[in-house]
C-alpha cells in the first residue's frame, strides 16, 4: 500500500477592534477597526495567497491531478476577502475546479463556541459557514476542523452528530503518549469520527523553523525535508502536514526560498512511486483507524501545552468568554441580522488570545501581531464593546 501525505492550510484573518473608550457605550455601535483590517489583508493577498494558489494550481495541471491539497477558510476571512480582495475568492474557485482541492467545515467566525457546551451556537455557526463553502465552491464540506484544531471527546461528539465522518486535530505528545500520529484514530464517544492527527514536528519545521537562522537544520531543504518525511512514514501510513497558509509567503518571505522548497518538496514526493497525496476526505477511505483515541479534556495545535489556555486561561478570558456566552439564547431570539453578525464577529478566537498573560514560545510568530500594549488593556477594550453590544441586545 502506498504511504500517504496529506496537506491542509488554515485561513483566517483575525479582525481588530477599534479603540473603543467606555463613553462609547450606547453611542457608537460600530466596533472593528477596518482600515487596519483591509491594509493587513491586501499584504497576505500580494504576499501569500495570490503566489502561492498560482504555484499549487500549476503543480496541480502539471502533475495531472496526483497533487492534492485542501483549505479551511473561515466565514469571516470570507467576508473580508470578498469585499477587499475579491481575487483571491476567484483564484481559490479556480483551485476548485479541479477537483483536486477539498474545502473543510468550521465555525463561521474562528470562534471558542465549542468550549460552551450550554449553548447551541457552535452547531450554528458551523451550519453557517458550511453553507458559505457550498456556495462558495459548489461542494457541501465533509471533513470538520475545529478553530486551532480544539478537540475533545465530547467536542468530536457533536461534530459527529452534526453529521461529520471525519475530523482534524493536533497528534499532542500527552494524550498519544507512545502512540504516532502518522495513522487514523476514532473518537472515544462516536467511533463513527475519524481522526486526522497533525504531526507537529513536521509541520512545524516547516510554519515556525524554515526561516530561523539559528535552527541547527537551517536552512531547510527539499531534499534533506523529503528524507524526513520517508522516514517519518517508514513503518506509518499517513502524514498530517497542518499549517496556518500566512507560512507561504508572508511570515517565511519569498526571499526566505519557501516557494522554491514547496515546489521542489511536492515533485520529490511525486517522483517516488509508493507515495501519493491524499484529501483529508480520502484518508480514512484508504487508512482504516487504528485504535481509539481517548480525549477527555480539550486539546489544541497552540503552544507548547497543546491545550486551551491560550483563549481561557486567567480570570480575564474566562470573565469575558461568560459573559459573551451567556447572552446568546437572548441574541438568537432577536433574530436581528445585525446583532447576529456582530455576535459572530465579537467570538472570535483573536479577541480572547490578545488577553493572554502567559508567556510566548520562542518560535511564536503571532506574538508580534499583538495590538494592544498589555492583556488588560485588551480586556477592557473588548468588555468595553461587548457591554454595548449587550445594551443593543436587550434593548
Amino acid at each position: 500500500m502506498k504511504k500517504s501525505i496529506c496537506i491542509y492550510f488554515q485561513i483566517h484573518h483575525p479582525e481588530r477592534l477599534r479603540k473603543y473608550q467606555f463613553f462609547d457605550i450606547g453611542k457608537k455601535h460600530n466596533y472593528f477597526d477596518n482600515y487596519a483590517n483591509r491594509s493587513e489583508l491586501e499584504d497576505l493577498a500580494e504576499h501569500c495567497y495570490l503566489p502561492a494558489n498560482a504555484l499549487l494550481l500549476e503543480l496541480i495541471k502539471k502533475h495531472e491531478g496526483k497533487f492534492k491539497v485542501a483549505f479551511s477558510i473561515t466565514g469571516s476571512a470570507i467576508d473580508q476577502l470578498e469585499m477587499h480582495t475579491p481575487e483571491v475568492i476567484r483564484s481559490f474557485q479556480e483551485l476548485a475546479a479541479t477537483g483536486n482541492v477539498e474545502f473543510l467545515a468550521e465555525t463561521y467566525s474562528h470562534s471558542l463556541a465549542s468550549l460552551s457546551e450550554d449553548t447551541d451556537e457552535f452547531e450554528q455557526q458551523v451550519k453557517r459557514h458550511s453553507n458559505a463553502i457550498k456556495q462558495l465552491f459548489g461542494k457541501k464540506p465533509v471533513t470538520f476542523r475545529n478553530t486551532s484544531l480544539i478537540y475533545s471527546d465530547k467536542i468530536g461528539e457533536r461534530v459527529a452528530k452534526i453529521g461529520f465522518k471525519t475530523m482534524l486535530t493536533d497528534g499532542a505528545k500527552h494524550v498519544l503518549g507512545w502512540k504516532s500520529p502518522n495513522f487514523v484514530y476514532k473518537n472515544a464517544l462516536d467511533e463513527n469520527l475519524n481522526l486526522l492527527l497533525k504531526n507537529s514536528k513536521l509541520s512545524d519545521d516547516i510554519a515556525n523553523r524554515f526561516s530561523d537562522s539559528n535552527w541547527s537544520e537551517y536552512p531547510l531543504t527539499s531534499e534533506k525535508y523529503a528524507s524526513w518525511v520517508e522516514s517519518s512514514l517508514q513503518d506509518t501510513e499517513v502524514l498530517n502536514l497542518f499549517m496556518n497558509y500566512e507560512v507561504i509567503g508572508y511570515f517565511n518571505n519569498a526571499q526566505s526560498g519557501i516557494f522554491d522548497f514547496l515546489r521542489y518538496f511536492i515533485e520529490n514526493m511525486l517522483a517516488n512511486p509508493n507515495y501519493q497525496f491524499l484529501l483529508p476526505k480520502e484518508v480514512a477511505k484508504k487508512h482504516p483507524a487504528k485504535d481509539i483515541l481517548p480525549v477527555p479534556y480539550p486539546i489544541s495545535w497552540t503552544d507548547e501545552e497543546r491545550d486551551t489556555t491560550s483563549w481561557l486561561g486567567n480570570e480575564l478570558q474566562k470573565e469575558a468568554f461568560s459573559e459573551l456566552f451567556k447572552v446568546q439564547p437572548l441574541v438568537r431570539k432577536k433574530k436581528n441580522a445585525d446583532l447576529i453578525e456582530d455576535y459572530s464577529r465579537l467570538q472570535g478566537s483573536e479577541h480572547f488570545y490578545f488577553m493572554r498573560t502567559k508567556l510566548f514560545s520562542g518560535t511564536d510568530y503571532h506574538k508580534y501581531l499583538l495590538p494592544y500594549d498589555s492583556p488588560y488593556e485588551a480586556f477592557i477594550n473588548y468588555m468595553n464593546v461587548l457591554s454595548d453590544f449587550i445594551e443593543r441586545v436587550k434593548d
